[in-house]
């Protein structure tokens, strides 16, 4: 039986039908991406599926017991209480048991004969249930799940209140995640996680999750690594795909176009039927065979009624081309010994970026990575001149002509529609080009504004649109530079693979550096983004800063930097396991050393195991030798702060380290007895 279904819902908005007779059912454990372009009506259907919304028609039935969780846009959070607070918050009935057994306690002083066998029968019940909730880990919980998402200790004593959006976003999610429902709806969850963040996520829900997940996201990695399924909403219905986890939203695309190629030549048959059959109508509708055409003719009708094909929507979603710019100079930037850095609240220093020296050449494509408020923006400010930096300067090259979309929204005319503020900006951009009408509606359009949204004044948009309608105009200005700061945040996953294939690269394994310009943009590109396909699509070099201060300079684009990562990780595990191992060996040395002095005390203790009196010395040397290695490699990786963000891996070092001690003593003092002998 499906923890929640929905049947034949249907749901319009005033005249337009967003959802038409949509049916969706989830079983346990399963891992559903929601995708489609923006307006389809993906979050209504989320909506009613959570009970948040109570759709026209249709119903929503769910398992008895069943406990649906939904990340809501904007959480309504206690400004009163702290960041850590609040997240404990999602263990109240857990807080509600301890209440419980605390009271027991205290009655148990008390208490005598039967009153004292009922609460001690109580007490193991409430241990019981303590226990089988996680009830004496949640905190390690809580600091996994905050930390995974990006907090630090510092912020958890913040009130909820002086959080910003995407902080009480993050917040919102964690609560969520702490509270383990049994299905759980997400809307765009990464949408303000860093992609240290979107790392955590996936694998939290990949591997430690146990419930249901239905997620709507632009993040085609992790769609591609989390959901085993993929539903798309189109014209207010819904298409099911099967994926398999690893590739999913690569087999989606496969399957739909598939799908689509076989509608498409289905309706374009049928046409052709109709089309002859017409032809035969015209011709004949005047002479001797009259009665037969209108015969043919009433058929015609009725089957152009009855039919239930239609033509498919198209995949093209934007197409445009970017216009040629002109050529700037061979160096578009040069920096040495760039420095930056302010005092916090408390006034300590932060450093964002120092000494850093870089040369960004014509027509190369930089991205520039690392966790949110490391100072990305800042270091884009300051290249371009519009922020002086504590040390180091900034040559720009010549002819440069800069587009730049920021995050932050700029003030638009609120009585102006779309096509008419893309005519205004081109017309101010480049005058001796100017977008006729028809052209700057042909470009709306290539960005999903519909006709009537093209005259709809920009001041009813959401920010979302009109961040779209920037981001039109920007492209369409003839600049040699982009800088796009965040630009996918605001697109449905086919635009912003149309956006993307204009900027795109062709990966080339012969070339020496990673990527050649392969899409419309012949110019330079300075790419923020924590999307990871649009990165490794896009850029073939990385500024990377770590949020300390530091930066790295990489070659090649985001795929490539974190198989790097990985590898020196690896790398670097190797050798503390070595060093672990040789300091074990020494270790074991030196305790031989001390029970061959003639003062070493007699070992009175004469039982051990049949199993261990049965293995060789040799054996138990090297079991020995292995268990101190093992113990001090895994001391090792608890001391890298960076693991506490995996709060499943810390368990299981933290696991599998009490069972190697608990070996490890009757293993040692089988070897000190032999050497008594």
């Amino acid at each position: 039986m499906p923890l929640v279904a929905i049947a034949n819902i249907a749901h319009s908005f005033g005249t337009r039908r967003i959802l038409d007779g949509v049916s969706l059912s989830i079983e346990a454990g399963e891992r559903v991406g929601v995708v489609g372009r923006n307006g389809s009506g993906k979050s209504t259907m989320l909506r009613a599926m959570g009970g948040l919304l109570k759709a026209d028609q249709g119903s929503v039935s769910l398992a008895r017991g069943c406990r649906i969780g939904y990340l809501q846009q904007d959480p309504v959070l206690d400004p009163d209480e702290t960041l850590r607070g609040s997240a404990e918050a999602a263990f109240a009935e857990l807080h509600r048991l301890h209440q419980e057994l605390d009271a027991v306690f205290g009655e148990m002083a008390h208490a005598r004969g039967d009153a004292l066998d009922r609460l001690l029968k109580k007490q193991s019940r409430l241990e019981s249930q303590i226990e089988a909730a996680g009830g004496y880990s949640i905190d390690h919980k809580i600091d996994a799940v905050l930390h995974g998402l990006g907090f630090v200790d510092a912020q958890f004593a913040l009130s909820t209140g002086v959080l910003s959006g995407g902080q009480r976003a993050r917040l919102s999610l964690a609560r969520l995640l702490l509270e383990e429902p049994d299905v759980l709806l997400l809307d765009e969850p990464t949408n303000h996680l860093d992609l240290d963040g979107r790392l955590w996520l996936e694998s939290f829900l990949r591997d430690e999750f146990r419930g249901a997940v239905v997620m709507i996201s632009h993040d085609r990695y992790l769609l591609d690594n989390v959901v085993t399924r993929i539903v798309e909403v189109e014209q207010g219905r819904l298409i099911d795909y099967p994926a398999p986890k690893g590739s999913a939203y690569q087999t989606f695309r496969r399957l739909r176009a598939e799908r689509r190629m076989v509608q498409l030549r289905a309706w374009e048959a049928q046409e052709t039927k109709f089309k002859a059959e017409q032809r035969f109508i015209d011709r004949y509708r005047a002479g001797q065979r009259a009665k037969q055409a209108k015969g043919r003719e009433s058929k015609l009708e009725r089957a152009r009624e009855q039919t239930t094909l239609e033509r498919p929507v198209e995949l093209g979603t934007m197409r445009f081309a970017l216009p040629p710019a002109p050529r700037s100079g061979e160096i578009v930037a040069k920096a040495r010994s760039l420095t930056k850095r302010y005092e916090d609240e408390d006034g300590n220093e932060k450093k964002l970026f120092e000494k850093l020296d870089l040369t960004i050449a014509r027509g190369e494509r930089v991205g520039i990575i690392g966790p949110n408020g490391a100072g990305k923006s800042t270091l884009v400010k300051c290249l371009l001149g519009e922020l002086e930096p504590n040390e180091g300067d900034v040559n720009l090259g010549a002819a440069l002509v800069v587009g730049y979309f920021r995050q932050t929204s700029v003030d638009l005319d609120p009585e102006m529609p779309v096509y008419r503020y893309l005519q205004s900006v081109i017309q101010k951009e480049t005058p001796d080009r100017p977008l006729s009408e028809q052209a700057a509606r042909d470009l709306a359009g290539a960005f999903l504004f519909s006709g009537d949204e093209q005259i709809a004044p920009l001041g009813r948009m959401s920010g979302g649109e009109r961040g779209r309608a920037r981001l039109a105009a920007l492209l369409a200005s003839s600049k040699n530079v982009l800088v796009l700061d965040e630009p996918t945040n605001h697109l449905d996953i086919e635009s912003a693979e149309r956006v993307e294939s204009a900027l795109a690269l062709e990966i080339e394994a012969t070339s020496e550096r990673p990527g050649q310009a392969g899409g419309d943009f012949e110019g330079t590109l300075l790419l923020i983004s924590h999307d990871r396909a649009f990165i490794d699509a896009c850029c073939n070099r990385l500024i990377v800063l770590d949020g300390h201060g530091r930066t790295e300079i990489f070659e090649g684009n985001y795929t490539q930097w974190h198989q790097a990562q990985l590898t020196r990780a690896r790398e670097q595990a190797a050798r503390d396991a070595e060093a672990a191992r040789a300091q074990a060996e020494a270790d074991r040395k030196k305790r031989q050393a001390e029970i061959q002095k003639p003062a070493a005390k007699p070992i009175t203790k004469t039982s051990t195991s049949d199993k261990l009196s049965r293995m060789k010395t040799e054996q138990l040397e090297q079991r020995i030798s292995d268990i101190e290695g093992r113990i001090k490699a895994i001391d090792a990786s608890l001391s890298d702060g960076g693991v506490w963000r995996d709060h499943a891996k810390c368990d299981k070092l933290g696991k599998e380290r009490t069972a190697l001690v608990q070996e490890l003593e009757p293993l040692e003092f089988e070897w000190m007895r032999r050497a008594e002998e």
